[in-house]
């Protein structure tokens, strides 16, 4: 009978004990396993370095363990309570039991001189309470030790046997191999969660199209490969991007890393928003093909990659916003009145499939107008259609005209549960126009007599901005750009100045020709024009239109 018991108590052990990934929680069902049909009190101590998914360190004289669970038959025990923190001395049972690797036996307490040393006050209570037994057992696997467990008896009379210390180290090697598994899970998505926590925006740029505000929320159950971005671009618009990557851990937040830098580096070619999707995607194909790995892939990190984005220009000068998305899902619009709109956007397939084109959307947007970018794990869970969700979402955003931040707030109270199945990236943008007064435009015949014109309005128009002291670099920046335009390019040439957080100075022509930058050699008549261009701006570049392109230039402001 009594080995029966003994089989039923360790195959329960099998069945309870490592049912999740968490190291306390295992702790905890070890000892709910143990109590009562085993030992009246059951108490698992573990090195805080564990508990954050490290290698546990040598237990030493200044080491002190975690008492992280504590199962009992009766409150009044008189031992350490779970969250406690225990400094061993060297000669108690769990000290001894953490450097030998091997269990100890104390039958009676009573005569344990070792162990009452470690607290002779309290431990007289606790045998005074009628404890009068131990068994320690390290929890040891893999060859290495996370930790101790003991076990005492109280209201049985019985002192613990030899069979006892076997079934308790039967008991123990299950535990261990299961905290050891949480322990490494917890390694692996804290390296995650701290990945991706790098990979991620880190404050707000510097631009003035849009205020914004964003959330960025990780999924219980694991790291994800959510993503969002405000990038500046020329000209004072700003792009705004959001995408999410299938899959959790450290592979989706990786490819999040790699998918972000891409948007980065296309989006400063200034790349139309469904040009951009298609680079985009031809990059997933090719990391889906195992292109461009720096190391051999593993079976974890073959597969299809998957993932969807949605990116978004706004132009402050023309409040023009334009939009294309690929598998993800649609963004809304609030008006300065509170009403929403779902944008009607033609959806793409996600990246990588290829195959088909991306579709643009270009909207007209009154100013304090709110665009809200955000993942599917905002608005569909296992719970709730993705319908619901955004019906949901639209009734939040109704009505009231709130900041963005306020915005985010009453769209994540609203919408995620406490516990939120899949991390969730959320991007409120608030528009703001770039006014008449701030910006100052011609058009141009293709005559050279023309360029002397072209500078003296625009120093004209830099003495009413009360900007003289950036009169004589751009006279140099309009001359340059206009000539080359008039000389090299076709149609009509047009000169726009704007006055942003820089001075910026664009230049248009009907050619899709680009100047390059070039060292002239000493005996060229010319060539140095570009090269004075970079020199005196801050920055300077092409963006292509349908109609031809734009040659910028940017100063900063005095």
């Amino acid at each position: 009978m009594l080995a029966r018991r003994r089989l039923e108590l360790l195959h329960d052990a099998g069945i309870r004990i490592g049912t999740t990934l968490d190291v306390t929680r295992t702790a905890e069902e070890l000892t709910e396993v143990a109590v009562p049909r085993f030992a009246d009190f059951a108490a698992v101590d573990l090195p805080d370095s564990v508990l954050l998914g490290d290698e546990p360190e040598p237990l030493g004289e200044r080491m002190a363990l975690r008492r992280v669970a504590l199962g009992t038959v009766h409150r009044d025990s008189h031992l350490y309570e779970a969250g406690d923190r225990v400094q061993y001395v060297a000669s108690t049972p769990q000290a001894r039991s953490w450097e030998t690797g091997r269990s100890v036996l104390e039958p009676v307490l009573a005569e344990a001189g070792g162990w009452l040393a470690q607290d002779p006050a309290r431990l007289e209570r606790a045998l005074a309470a009628g404890i009068h037994s131990l068994i320690t057992v390290p929890l040891r696997a893999r060859g290495t030790t996370l930790g101790v467990v003991s076990f005492y008896r109280s209201r049985q009379p019985a002192p613990f046997e030899d069979d006892d210390l076997s079934l308790a180290q039967e008991l123990a090697g299950r535990a261990a191999i299961c905290v050891d598994n949480a322990r490494r899970y917890t390694r692996e998505h804290n390296t995650a969660l701290a990945l991706q926590r790098s990979l991620l925006p880190r404050g707000r740029p510097e631009q003035s199209a849009v205020e914004v505000a964003y959330r960025y929320l990780p999924a219980q159950a694991g790291v994800g490969g959510d993503w969002f971005d405000v990038i500046p671009l020329s000209g004072a618009r700003v792009a705004l991007v959001v995408g999410d990557v299938v899959g959790h851990g450290l592979h989706a937040a990786a490819t999040m890393g790699r998918l972000r830098t891409a948007v980065h580096n296309f989006s400063s070619l200034d790349l139309p928003p469904d040009d951009l999707l298609t680079h985009l995607d031809d990059l997933v194909a090719r990391l889906d093909r195992g292109e461009g790995w720096a190391v051999e892939n593993t079976h974890e990190d073959s597969g299809i990659i998957g993932a969807t984005c949605l990116y978004a220009v706004y132009d402050p000068v023309s409040r023009h916003c334009t939009l294309a998305r690929a598998g993800h899902p649609l963004p809304a619009i609030v008006g300065p009145g509170g009403h929403v709109d779902l944008v009607d956007l033609p959806s793409g397939p996600p990246l990588g499939l290829g195959g088909m084109p991306f579709e643009t959307v270009e909207l007209e947007l009154a100013e304090r107008s709110r665009l809200v970018l955000y993942t599917d794990g905002l608005v569909e869970d296992r719970q709730r259609d993705i319908d619901t969700g955004l019906e949901r979402l639209r009734a939040v955003l109704s009505g009231a005209d709130r900041t963005p931040e306020d915005t985010c707030d009453a769209v994540l109270d609203a919408l995620l549960p406490t516990r939120p199945c899949d991390d969730v990236a959320l991007l409120v943008a608030r528009t703001h126009a770039l006014g008449a007064e701030r910006v100052a435009q011609w058009e141009l015949p293709g005559d050279p007599a023309i360029v002397s014109r072209a500078r003296v309005a625009a120093t004209e128009q830099l003495a009413a901005w009360g900007l003289d002291d950036l009169a004589f670099t751009t006279e140099l920046i309009v001359s340059e750009l206009v000539t080359n335009a008039i000389r090299h390019a076709t149609g009509p040439v047009q000169l726009r100045l704007l006055r942003d957080r820089a001075l910026i100075c664009e230049v248009f022509d009907g050619s899709g020709t680009s100047p390059r930058l070039r060292r002239a050699r000493t005996e060229d008549e010319g060539g140095r024009g570009l090269f004075l261009v970079a020199q005196l701006t801050e920055r300077w570049g092409t963006r292509y239109t349908p109609d031809g392109k734009i040659i910028w230039a940017e100063q900063p402001l005095p």
